[in-house]
């Protein structure tokens, strides 16, 4: 079985310019992806995509395969994941004729993941040959106290058994969010069925400590406390 990582990276991010080589803790923050991925001996490969020279020579130092450079029309803002690693795996397949059967999705915008977070995945995409397996944590705001709001009137965003002031917090039923920390793809999902995570997708919980995204600088604030956290813990 062959087990590649894939790092979506692009160089002209907007919420925080050339986000994924600012200094976090020290060091350009796609290369804390590179070394947990290097870490976790799991991988055939470690493969970045990008578009930008800079960006993929900081990935090559970190010990990243950058093989190819991503076409500018998969880095544009509004370019979802599918068509990105639909374009990596056919590229390696017609150019190395090598084709792996699961692959990765590590955003390098989550540094916080560990060599655990990704062998669960692995280790469940393995055992259910289920289609996909992607990490989620418990939400930050439970939609039970979320509403719209009309001219006249305040509406719960879903149906309750009760006025919403009844509800005590140890009360609500658990509800979780996918985090984008780990994600696990069978390779012929994405190149035969022509989706990104297939129909039977299945999940690991990891803690809501680890799993910041960061796309704005609050998000790079909250990931920096967290990580000390982490650390500490």
């Amino acid at each position: 079985m062959k087990i590649i990582a894939l790092i979506p990276a692009r160089g002209g991010s907007k919420g925080i310019p050339r986000k994924n080589i600012i200094q976090f803790h020290g060091k350009p923050l796609i290369t804390y992806t590179i070394d947990i991925a290097l870490k976790s001996l799991v991988f055939d490969r470690i493969i970045v995509t990008i578009d930008d020279d800079e960006i993929a020579e900081v990935a090559r130092s970190a010990g990243a395969e950058v093989p190819f450079a991503r076409p500018s029309y998969l880095a544009q803002d509004d370019v979802k994941d599918f068509p990105v690693f639909e374009h990596a795996l056919q590229w390696l397949q017609q150019f190395e004729k090598y084709k792996a059967d699961i692959v990765f999705n590590l955003r390098p915008t989550s540094p916080l993941r560990t060599t655990e977070d990704i062998k669960l995945v692995l280790d469940k995409i393995v055992s259910t040959r289920c289609d996909s397996v992607r990490t989620s944590c418990p939400v930050e705001h439970h939609p039970y106290r979320m509403f719209r709001i009309s001219e006249n009137d305040i509406t719960p965003l879903l149906p309750l058994e009760a006025p919403i002031a009844s509800y005590r917090r140890q009360e609500l039923p658990p509800v979780y969010r996918w985090n984008g920390l780990v994600d696990a793809i069978q390779t012929k999902i994405i190149l035969n069925e022509q989706l990104m995570y297939g129909h039977d997708v299945r999940t690991v919980v990891t803690p809501r400590l680890r799993s910041i995204e960061i796309d704005e600088p609050l998000d790079l604030l909250v990931a920096e406390k967290s990580f000390v956290l982490e650390k500490q813990a």
